[in-house]
């Protein structure tokens, strides 16, 4: 339905000094902060996990050499979803406003809208990491204490009973960070890169990672985690982030946290022969989600 004039009275009335209430500072692009881009050309992208060889084994003299095999582990899929948004407006209203260009205005809250829900989107990665009901390509969730490996076993990315953000819930993340191992069980050299924390956490991350001394100690000891770098990206805030206690620490590990752009935010107008509306209407494709959970180690706090 086309926006009309009954929709806009006061903004057709001699005397009017200003109108608000959609020009306001937004956060932008928070998901640069957790996901590599990567631009798409098909319906969906897919992500493979080559499992690698095990252990070398020992040679007896005479004897002939161990061989292994490799092979495909799961598969991850990312399915582009297509978002938009549009609005008419009808092409009395446009005549009769006195102050501004309707479509100006009301295309800055479309765009405003688009960018709004690409945060909500990514952020619901983190927000369903925790859910069984939102599995990755190995069938559990983004973080789990049970992560199949291929060659049998399993792998934790979280707490064995979630905790709290404080000093030693951070430096026990960054110690089962560093023991991670491959689908083979062999460890990999992963570290903590980034610390990702809800607006209510800012201030506990910045303490954690900033200060120079221990937190909340009397004594005189130096702030181990900051001394030696342990999070050398520090920390970042996302405002869309809903469980106000959970923290998440990305890690350097490759192929994890990922964002298709399929067709980029892309804007069009047209009118309407037999009503003579004006159509707006923003659109762009893309996809988040997530291929190695060895990306992540995160707790949803006490």
């Amino acid at each position: 339905m086309a926006i009309n004039r009954s929709q806009l009275a006061k903004e057709l009335e001699p005397g009017l000094n200003a109108l608000f209430g959609m020009e306001y500072n937004r956060y932008e692009s928070e998901h640069a902060e957790i996901f590599d881009t990567e631009s798409s050309d098909r319906a969906f992208e897919e992500e493979t996990l080559i499992v690698g060889f095990g252990n070398a084994q020992v040679k007896p003299e005479g004897n002939g050499v161990a061989f292994d095999n490799a092979s495909e582990g799961y598969t991850a899929r990312y399915s582009h979803e297509t978002v938009a948004l549009a609005f008419a407006l009808t092409e009395e209203a446009i005549e009769d406003n006195l102050y501004d260009r309707l479509g100006a205005r009301y295309t800055k809250a479309l765009a405003r809208s688009m960018a709004h829900t690409k945060q909500v989107k990514a952020a619901s990665v983190l927000n369903n990491a925790f859910s069984s009901s939102f599995t990755g390509g190995d069938g559990v969730a983004l973080v789990s204490t049970a992560h199949p490996l291929t060659g049998g076993g399993t792998f934790s990315n979280r707490p064995s009973t979630y905790t709290d953000l404080n000093e030693t819930s951070l430096e026990d993340a960054i110690i089962s960070i560093s023991t991670f191992v491959d689908d083979r069980n062999m460890i990999l050299a992963l570290q903590g890169t980034k610390l990702i924390v809800p607006p209510q956490l800012q201030f506990v991350a910045d303490r954690l990672l900033n200060t120079p001394g221990r937190v909340s100690t009397s004594d005189n000891d130096i702030n181990a985690l900051k001394n030696m770098g342990m999070v050398p990206e520090g920390y970042s805030v996302n405002h869309f982030l809903t469980d106000n206690d959970a923290w998440f620490l990305k890690t350097d590990c490759p192929d994890g946290f990922k964002h298709f752009e399929r067709s980029p935010l892309s804007t069009s107008m047209e009118g309407d022969f037999d009503t003579g509306n004006v159509r707006f209407k923003a659109r762009e494709r893309y996809s988040f989600g997530f291929s190695n959970p060895r990306c992540l180690f995160a707790s949803q706090g006490a």
